[in-house]
């Protein structure tokens, strides 16, 4: 690890209240082609219990995957500490409580409907494209698509939720636009988990553009980690998820020397 992040987390680590939010896909498990493939690494995975194991320290996954989709890939269990807000936040599931309730909008979700399957029915059967439903909307996955299915995919997409939905948020991540009607983003997500359990300090890690909402909003007794490259808000960089995990882990032991 290099000096600044070495520096970086034994800052945090002395925290009252630490919340370590952590992004899923491209940060703690490989992008896969098939997407409900996905599963953390085994170090990464190890570092995530060490830390959810630690005293005053709260673990979260903040993602931009519908709830049910993150728990599957994730391996969570009913019973676990670990926090959840997917749909980049417009869902949630807290330990002990378990899914809290989200507004339901009958419109807003048959318009979803609506919309997917025009979507759908319009990109055909384009090789390598994958019209992924959401809970509040849907994405468009291009991972192994041509470059010529891929704009084309994105741009009948675009034009059909500008015609019908132009108030629909959209975002675009790794071989993937998203469009939605709820408009939360893992900034508000990470407000939400930082009122919730009363963190005096946040570390947040991603690796992708969704996740710089939430890395700009961190404040000064934060610290924002960007997995891989890319234009950042964060404050360190790390060069892969086995880095990550390594970071984590140190973050984990520093954390249970202060907690004694």
């Amino acid at each position: 690890m290099t000096q600044d992040l070495t520096q970086a987390l034994q800052r945090v680590a002395a925290s009252d209240r630490l919340l370590v939010a952590l992004d899923f896909d491209g940060t703690l498990a490989p992008l896969e082609d098939e997407p409900m493939q996905a599963r953390a690494l085994p170090e990464a995975a190890a570092v995530v219990a060490a830390l959810t194991a630690t005293p005053d320290t709260v673990v979260a996954y903040v993602s931009g995957r519908s709830l049910h989709d993150l728990r599957e890939i994730s391996e969570h269990a009913d019973h676990s500490a670990i926090y959840l807000a997917g749909s980049h936040g417009a869902e949630s599931w807290v330990p002990g409580e378990g899914v809290q309730a989200t507004d339901d909008d009958d419109a807003a979700h048959a318009l979803r409907d609506e919309l997917r399957d025009a979507v759908s029915a319009e990109i055909g059967e384009r090789e390598g494209v994958w019209v992924e439903p959401k809970t509040f909307g849907f994405g468009i996955h291009t991972r192994v698509a041509s470059a010529e299915d891929a704009a084309a995919a994105r741009e009948i997409a675009d034009r059909l939720v500008t015609e019908r939905a132009p108030h629909w948020r959209r975002r675009t991540g790794h071989n993937i636009v998203e469009y939605a009607f709820r408009h939360e983003g893992k900034d508000s997500a990470i407000a939400a988990l930082r009122e919730r359990v009363g963190a005096t300090a946040v570390v947040f890690a991603g690796d992708d553009v969704t996740d710089e909402d939430a890395l700009a909003s961190l404040g000064p007794d934060d610290l924002g980690i960007r997995v891989g490259e890319g234009q950042t808000a964060a404050s360190v960089r790390v060069g892969s998820i086995q880095e990550l995990a390594a970071a984590l882990g140190a973050l984990a032991r520093m954390r249970a020397e202060h907690r004694q």
